[in-house]
C-alpha cells in the first residue's frame, strides 16, 4: 500500500489524495519500495504514536534505540519487519513497516535520499527526519 506525503502541507497519510489514480502501478526504476522502523522522540513533528500518547525520550535516546535495533537485525536476532511490528512508532507497524512503492518527491528528503541510495535488501544506518529516527530496509 503506498504512503503519501504532501511536500507543501507536510501532511502524511495512507489514503490517496483526491484525483490520484491508484489503479496503475509503475515499477520503473524511479520508484522504490521500503520497510522502515520509526523511533520518535520529544523533538519529533508529532511526539506521539499508536504505542504512546506522549513521547518523552530525547533524540539521542531514539538514536541509541535505533542503533540497538539495527544491531539485532544485522546479527540475525530479528528482522526489520518483526521489530517494526512491535517497536515502530509509525502506523506502518501494522504492515510490518511496509511503506509500499514511492517515487521521488513523495517522502521527506532525508528518508527519500536514503531509500533511493540503498540496494535491494540493504539496511540503512539510523536516519533523522522531522518525524523521528528511521531504520530503512529497501525491499524493491
Amino acid at each position: 500500500m503506498p504512503y503519501y506525503f504532501n511536500t507543501v502541507t507536510r501532511e502524511s497519510r495512507w489514503d490517496p489524495p483526491s484525483g490520484k489514480d491508484v489503479t496503475t502501478h509503475d515499477s520503473s526504476s524511479e520508484k522504490v519500495r521500503v520497510s522502515h522502523l520509526l523511533i520518535k522522540h520529544n523533538e519529533s513533528r508529532r511526539p506521539s504514536s499508536w504505542k504512546q500518547d506522549n513521547i518523552l525520550r530525547s533524540k539521542q535516546e531514539a538514536i541509541e534505540i535505533a542503533k540497538t535495533l539495527q544491531k539485532q537485525i544485522q546479527s540475525g536476532i530479528a528482522t526489520l519487519p518483526e521489530l517494526a511490528s512491535s517497536e515502530s512508532d509509525c502506523p506502518s507497524a501494522k504492515r510490518q513497516g511496509d511503506m509500499g512503492y514511492f517515487g521521488r518527491g513523495q517522502m521527506l528528503p532525508a528518508f527519500e535520499s536514503t531509500a533511493f541510495n540503498l540496494s535491494v535488501g540493504q539496511l540503512s544506518d539510523p536516519v533523522s527526519t522531522d518525524s523521528g529516527i528511521h531504520l530503512i530496509l529497501r525491499t524493491a
